[in-house]
């Protein structure tokens, strides 16, 4: 619902450069005297109009350009899941270039020749690269992982020690909302430096129920499977094909840790997770009137 939202807005900015360049080719007809290269009265003014057509004219024809790549991306791929983030990339592409030209015509605006510019400004820009050389290298990682199938937005993801789900991806970062609903800013730079894995990348029906419980309640610990298996049988949610066993992963000194592996009746990462909470409000209610008695 909400990408076709997106692809309903209207394209106000392409529609005002329109209007723009079609203001000043009428004011071309209208006043040509202004436009005349010998007329040395509004020569300021004559820069601005040139530095504004200059970003103007380009940028209509990168807005057209992006329009058609991501059309025709579009309708090659309206009738498959695809995963990647093509049409993210174009998109921050598109913001770069337009950048670009902006500067570009900011300078031919207030007279300063581009290419000079640039040639005179080499060692400096050698000096800024590397100062601002981390940022430089997100960037270049944040297109390479826009344009690349290894994740997407939505993607469940874990990064380091950090886990989530992802919301955004910039030039600098991952945005990723973890498990407590916080927004946790990762560089792109981890992506490829740190032991990276995408959970979303083969999505799976399976999904595993881990808890652990006092050492104290395994003499009881077959009650807790017989329950657990009355809760999920015939579960509207569960794939009923399968039987259900409570299988123990490690023993402590003072616990023991269980795992519980089950079938959902789609992939959904939400709906594992309601079906982890309905497991894991059972055990602790197991938990808490086994323990109750010997507290008291």
């Amino acid at each position: 619902m909400e990408e076709n939202i997106k692809k309903r807005k209207f394209p106000i900015a392409f529609i005002s450069k329109l209007i723009a360049v079609g203001l000043i080719i009428w004011s071309y007809f209208l006043m040509p005297e202004f436009y005349d290269e010998k007329n040395t009265e509004y020569p300021k003014m004559l820069r601005m109009v040139s530095g504004l057509l200059s970003f103007l004219i380009p940028s209509i024809f990168l807005s057209i350009i992006r329009f058609i790549i991501i059309t025709v991306y579009n309708a090659r791929n309206a009738n498959r899941v695809v995963r990647g983030n093509f049409v993210l990339g174009i998109n921050r592409l598109t913001v770069v270039l337009n950048t670009v030209l902006a500067v570009i015509s900011f300078m031919i605006a207030f007279g300063i020749n581009p290419k000079e510019f640039i040639t005179s400004m080499t060692i400096v820009a050698m000096a800024i690269a590397v100062i601002f050389r981390e940022y430089i290298t997100n960037m270049i990682s944040g297109l390479i992982i826009m344009f690349s199938d290894d994740l997407s937005v939505g993607d469940r993801i874990r990064v380091g020690t950090y886990q989530g789900r992802i919301v955004d991806i910039t030039f600098s970062n991952i945005l990723l909302q973890d498990e407590e609903d916080d927004i946790v800013m990762i560089p792109n730079n981890m992506v490829f430096t740190s032991t990276f894995v995408n959970l979303s990348a083969h999505r799976s029906s399976l999904f595993s129920v881990k808890f652990e419980l006092p050492v104290s309640t395994a003499s009881t610990i077959d009650l807790l499977e017989t329950e657990i298996k009355s809760l999920l049988l015939n579960h509207p949610n569960l794939a009923q094909d399968e039987e259900v066993q409570l299988k123990v992963m490690e023993i402590g000194k003072d616990y023991i840790r269980y795992k519980i592996d089950l079938h959902a009746v789609s992939n959904s990462s939400k709906l594992h997770k309601q079906l982890e909470n309905e497991i894991l409000k059972h055990v602790l209610k197991y938990e808490g009137e086994l323990l109750k008695p010997s507290e008291l």
